[in-house]
């Protein structure tokens, strides 16, 4: 018998849990993710048939002793685990006549002192998907290849890479196979060429294709595409493609050069997957990206990492953001919250924002059950789960309790990066004067928070948009970007480990 989770963890009980009390989990959970009682709720729906599942497995008695056998030899094994934190920023609430938030920074990471197998880098099924339109000619082109060849030079002889070039059509430089011979691989690459136009889809549908040729389990399978202009007619097609990779198991990057590309088009495309989305100003960047891009790749410890955020009933999920690594706004995909790889020494940091209701009752209440998953590649079976369900203290006068600091430090570079946005977005309903001065007030606050050179380019964009109603796509997207991963704080995963190690 395998299992693809322990279906006592799914319940929140122990193993030597009795019948009455498997029962009463399940009644106490099926209350809160029923369909009938949580409706128009994907997780809560997908977490009430793990629920069901469990209780099923678990009530009958040849199933429980089978689970029992199987977990008891699962013990023996050296299966690594990941672990998920969470700290609200309230514990306790007060009775208000009006909605409330409250805020859970969560945390997955690779539970230290585990057993680890003699591999330490993890093995990549890797595809570059390189755009070689026109526009790349000169220093731009060379840099790729450079940067290409690096990422070759990185390689183990067990890594696969395939390389895929692409202007209004895509061709295949390096077909998937095994980095053993690292001078032929390199001198494929040496033949790219600037030229025609750009349409993505060539090239992405080709890479996915070449990804899928050694797609595997126990594989980091990645695809990274670099472009520095817009596709046109074909980014359904895109976005399509790249959707049926997530199902597969591959993830999609995409790195932007430059300031003409489209940058929401980029966005979503990653979002299916839990990839990222990265801008590079500069063509001098794209060598420093690369290494460090298949750096943390080849760190991995976990695949297809995910976030159910399942809130109760009368709760409302307004907001995720993943902090850490590479900062960006989730999206829900399929019920799911897809966050991409897991390192093993860089945990997966996420912002979660909630509307509570009003005229809440006094006592202990639940926010959200949360359910973490992914595959860990050294394991057998690869499958695992994290579970945690929050929740508070209401109380008609509850004690002080401010919000634990590494939260506020969080919230505080998050509220840089929703300024830009707020300003986008008035921009985009046509009120200059509301965006032009909630750049100047972002402006302010990034010079008092330290940060002057990108105070000086905020606020040369206000001036910009005041004067022509409009912001440089440069500025833009250096604000965007540049906001974004302000909110990836060096220390922010260490502090939140150190306030964990307290509260235990």
């Amino acid at each position: 018998m395998e299992l693809q989770f322990d279906p006592y963890g799914v319940l929140g009980i122990s193993s030597n849990s009795t019948e009455n009390d498997i029962k009463r989990a399940y009644r106490r959970l099926a209350r809160r993710l029923h369909p009938d009682v949580n409706p128009n709720n994907e997780a809560a729906a997908a977490q009430f048939q793990d629920i069901t599942w469990a209780y099923n497995i678990l009530t009958d008695p040849i199933g429980k002793e089978q689970v029992d056998k199987y977990l008891e030899e699962l013990t023996k094994s050296e299966n690594t685990y990941f672990t998920l934190r969470v700290t609200p920023s309230k514990r306790s609430v007060a009775v208000m006549p009006e909605e409330q938030i409250i805020y859970l920074l969560t945390e997955i990471y690779a539970a230290p002192q585990q057993p680890v197998k003699s591999k330490k880098h993890a093995t990549l099924n890797l595809t570059l998907v390189l755009d070689q339109s026109n526009s790349m000619t000169g220093d731009r082109i060379n840099q790729v290849k450079s940067a290409a060849q690096r990422v070759i030079d990185a390689l183990e002889p067990s890594d696969i890479l395939s390389v895929v070039a692409f202007n209004d059509r895509a061709n295949v430089l390096i077909p998937a196979m095994r980095a053993e011979d690292k001078p032929q691989l390199k001198a494929r690459i040496s033949i790219m060429n600037a030229s025609a136009g750009t349409e993505i889809y060539q090239g992405l549908s080709l890479g996915i294709e070449q990804n899928r040729k050694f797609l595997g389990p126990n594989l980091v399978n990645h695809v990274l595409l670099l472009t520095d202009g817009h596709t046109y007619g074909d980014q359904e097609n895109c976005l399509k493609i790249a959707q049926e990779g997530s199902k597969e198991g591959i993830t999609v990057s995409a790195v932007g050069l430059g300031k003409d590309w489209n940058d929401e088009f980029l966005d979503k495309l990653a979002s299916f997957s839990g990839g990222s989305t990265t801008y590079i100003e500069s063509a001098a960047d794209i060598i420093p990206f690369f290494n460090e891009h298949v750096r943390s790749l080849t760190d991995s410890f976990s695949e297809h990492m995910a976030f159910s955020v399942a809130p109760d009933p009368d709760v409302n999920l307004e907001m995720a953001f993943k902090l850490s690594p590479n900062p960006q706004p989730l999206e829900v995909v399929n019920g799911r919250l897809p966050l991409g790889s897991l390192e093993a020494k860089r945990p997966i940091v996420v912002l979660l924002q909630f509307q509570m209701p009003a005229h809440m009752d006094v006592g202990f209440r639940t926010v959200a059950r949360l359910v973490a998953t992914g595959d860990i590649l050294q394991n057998t079976p690869q499958s695992f789960q994290a579970v945690s369900d929050v929740s508070i203290e209401v109380a008609h006068n509850p004690p002080p309790d401010d919000a634990p600091q590494v939260v506020m430090d969080a919230l505080s570079k998050l509220t840089l990066y929703r300024m830009q946005e707020q300003a986008q977005s008035d921009l985009d309903n046509g009120d200059i004067d509301m965006a032009t001065q909630r750049l100047e007030y972002l402006a302010t606050r990034l010079m008092e928070q330290g940060y002057p050179a990108l105070a000086t380019t905020t606020l040369s964009e206000a001036t910009q948009l005041k004067q022509t109603s409009k912001l440089s796509e440069r500025g833009r997207k250096t604000l965007k970007y540049s906001t974004r991963a302000l909110v990836s704080i060096d220390d922010l995963s260490q502090a939140i480990s150190s306030l964990m190690d307290d509260d235990i």
